[in-house]
């Protein structure tokens, strides 16, 4: 397997993608946002020292990776509301339809109650008035004319009768005219309730047109992101052999600061005359330890990126990130982590603007992509003295320190020998070699 030394940050840069982001009810956006801030992150942790292009066509994957899954759970969920609401809205038809039949049967019944009113009225109406008007003058007519007791009683018999049988038809007319308001009062619920079933139908209806063009959006937004998918893939891999190449360029440049410290140091040994120049290696100094820090903070500013180990899943390669990266704005400035003397002091192709400052006893330190460099080759420095200010020059994707620790040439992992609090003010513990803070 091949190891690449590779310098990065993780500084995010705008890409200029149209992504549709279609929301959801139920999903959460801040997840959303991380998750894609996340997939950026290490996009431009692998990639930095990638072309522009391959650069901008990774993080536009690593942004459509993010989005992605929401999207799809988007989608998901609008197809099931979808779903749901056209089954609604078919049982809200259906009952609609029905509750219409029940109006229809109960206005029929209401229109048969109301005709047996007016045939009862009609049939009994004249016959009971005329009863009425002569029921006086036929009982005493028919008492007065009897002839013997018995057809008294006859006839007082017969007129009870016909008073009966007149209550009787006056009985089942009354009898209609309930029958009759009952149907008129079935009806006037039973229109009601189809009123309101057809209302509620209607609402279902345009409830599930509105869903199926939630659908149809979130199906586009996803086909969207399916195709800036398939475009950055493209791009990214146009850009395989130049990305590649630039990958080798860093891993050369890289071994040649390596040479070039091991030779400042083999000169500084050989020297050997003790002038105080800053550098002298009198001190070795204790190796870095956990319960203290023998450098400074070189920027005011927080840790954005590792050193260690990365592998590209893009262009399958693993590299080297030979330092750690300390976010800061630009222009910021940039003090010596220790005092020593200048090795380096100027452009270095990935690295940018990068300086290496030779602490003595094989100890370096080394700042990269500053955005100008404030001291020279030779220059002697003291622990926090300005030597450049924070920027993005050479492979870098935003503006932070790349600092690298190098002990005889070969990079290291900075984290045990800076302050664990990663601040300005935390005053190192021991010193090192050639340091003048401490004499």
């Amino acid at each position: 397997m091949r190891h690449r030394w590779f310098t990065g940050a993780t500084a995010t840069v705008a890409i200029g993608l149209l992504l549709l982001t279609a929301g959801s009810a139920h999903a959460d956006p801040a997840d959303d946002k991380a998750r894609v801030d996340r997939e950026l992150a290490k996009a431009e942790a692998a990639l930095e020292g990638a072309t522009e292009r391959a650069q901008e066509a990774v993080k536009a994957l690593a942004e459509v990776k993010g989005r992605l899954p929401g999207a799809k759970d988007a989608l998901a969920e609008a197809e099931g509301i979808l779903a749901a609401a056209r089954i609604a809205a078919e049982a809200a038809t259906e009952k609609a339809e029905a509750a219409q039949v029940v109006y229809e049967k109960a206005s029929d019944k209401m229109a048969a109650a109301d005709q047996a009113v007016d045939d009862a009225q009609e049939t009994v109406g004249d016959s009971v008035s005329a009863a009425y008007q002569g029921l006086g003058v036929v009982a005493f007519s028919s008492v007065l004319n009897a002839r013997s007791p018995g057809e008294v009683v006859d006839r007082l018999t017969y007129v009870d009768k016909l008073a009966d049988s007149q209550d009787e038809a006056l009985d089942e007319v009354l009898k209609a005219g309930l029958v009759a308001k009952e149907r008129q009062n079935e009806t006037l619920v039973a229109k009601q309730e189809a009123d309101d079933a057809r209302e509620a139908a209607e609402d279902a209806v345009a409830a599930a047109e509105t869903r199926a063009a939630e659908a149809e959006a979130y199906q586009a937004a996803l086909s969207e992101l399916y195709r800036t998918r398939d475009a950055a893939a493209a791009v990214a891999e146009e850009e395989r052999d130049e990305s590649l190449a630039r990958y080798d360029r860093l891993e050369e440049e890289s071994e040649r600061i390596e040479r070039m410290l091991q030779a400042a140091a083999s000169s500084n040994n050989g020297n050997g005359n003790g002038s105080g120049s800053g550098d002298n290696g009198n001190d070795d100094g204790p190796p870095p330890s956990s319960h203290g820090a023998r450098l400074s903070m070189p920027v005011s500013g927080w840790k954005s990126s590792d050193f260690g180990m990365r592998y590209d899943p893009y262009y399958n390669v693993w590299q080297l990130h030979a330092g750690m990266d300390l976010a800061a704005g630009g222009g910021a400035p940039i003090r010596a982590a220790a005092g020593g003397r200048v090795v380096q002091a100027g452009w270095n192709g990935g690295y940018g603007n990068y300086t290496c400052i030779y602490h003595g006893k094989g100890i370096s330190t080394c700042y990269a992509h500053q955005s100008s460099i404030g001291v020279w080759v030779g220059q002697h420095v003291k622990r926090g003295e300005y030597i450049g200010s924070v920027g993005t020059t050479g492979a870098s994707t935003g503006n932070h320190l790349h600092f690298e620790v190098r002990v005889n040439g070969s990079p290291v992992n900075p984290d045990g020998w800076l302050p664990g609090c990663l601040c300005l003010t935390a005053v190192p513990r021991y010193p090192i070699a050639g340091d003048r803070r401490f004499g």
